[in-house]
């Protein structure tokens, strides 16, 4: 039995507890105070303190009349799915991004698990919606997997999920600047794919409001081990070949892993993508014009015009 269920069994018993006693619901620690006696949000813990928000889950919450929270917590293991393994590594993220992700997984409120439903969706801190998705028996937000519910806290409620919840509320190459301007992690990401998109002239298309895409987005390294490298390097391509090589990565509809239905895709520039199998809430990507699939770095970044999974290799047509 690992330290999470350790704790859920431990924490249920509590409620069960406490809550024939209504006046005893003070003594159920608060949302902040879950984080601090749990070893499995330790992240979270040293996430909250960096981000500012751990005085604001210490307390009641004064826009709410019934002084309550609702947060969908990460665990460890979701934020080092990130390459954040302990909270000393937080430090490769900018502060103003970090607070804004820990607000995205916040809600004025009570809202239990109950009252989850298929197709459903749930107003952030941020304003930023999020989606809920059934999947078989599992119960997803966005693309992450939740794990426990109704953990009951004396400023709100704490449901359990497996990975770190992404929203910018930017269009999609609006949302792929953020990442080369390193607003998001310090070191710059997306420099070659944000080169790309400006040469080839795809930008006003992905950054319309009336269009919506899941895009697998390259990495920086994706595009080294293809061969550019430099971002200036994309331009020894013509405008019309980094097109239909971009045009590749884009799947009509944003959608999250998790509402992934099929086996195959039809991309915007008319190729086929083949995906593998949905294991532990991500799946594989192959294109025609690669031997190997490419596999998901960080996936469910949910855009104001769509969904962007960044992949590890260059969809080639």
């Amino acid at each position: 039995m690992n330290k999470l269920n350790k704790f859920l069994i431990i924490a249920s018993a509590s409620i069960i507890g406490l809550s024939s006693c209504t006046k005893y619901s003070d003594q159920l620690p608060t949302i902040a105070g879950i984080a601090v006696s749990n070893p499995a949000f330790s992240t979270l813990k040293g996430a909250a303190i960096q981000g500012g928000v751990a005085v604001t889950l210490s307390n009641k919450n004064p826009n709410d009349a019934g002084g309550n929270f609702t947060v969908f917590a990460p665990t460890n293991d979701a934020f080092a799915r990130l390459g954040l393994t302990d909270a000393g590594t937080l430090g490769v993220l900018q502060n103003s991004f970090l607070t804004n992700t820990l607000l995205y997984h916040v809600s004025n409120g009570n809202l239990p698990g109950s009252s989850i439903t298929n197709g459903g969706s749930s107003a952030s801190a941020l304003t930023i919606p999020r989606k809920f998705i059934f999947r078989g028996t599992d119960k997803y937000i966005n693309g992450s997997k939740i794990l426990a519910t109704d953990v009951m806290a004396s400023n709100g409620t704490v449901h359990v999920i497996d990975k770190v919840l992404l929203g910018t509320g930017v269009n999609i190459v609006a949302s792929a600047q953020l990442l080369s301007n390193a607003q998001v992690f310090k070191s710059p990401e997306l420099t070659f794919l944000v080169e790309a998109v400006v040469y080839s002239g795809l930008a006003p298309t992905l950054s319309d409001p009336n269009n919506n895409f899941t895009i697998y987005a390259p990495t920086d390294a994706a595009f080294k081990a293809a061969g550019f490298a430099t971002p200036a390097a994309i331009r020894t391509l013509t405008q019309a070949q980094v097109q239909s090589i971009l045009l590749n990565h884009a799947v009509g509809t944003g959608r999250f892993t998790s509402e992934l239905n099929g086996t195959t895709a039809t991309t915007a520039g008319g190729g086929t993508l083949t995906f593998g199998p949905f294991t532990n809430g991500v799946y594989t990507i192959k294109s025609n014009g690669i031997t190997t699939p490419a596999n998901m770095v960080i996936p469910d970044i949910l855009c104001s015009n769509g969904v962007v999974h960044l992949i590890d290799k260059i969809l080639l047509p």
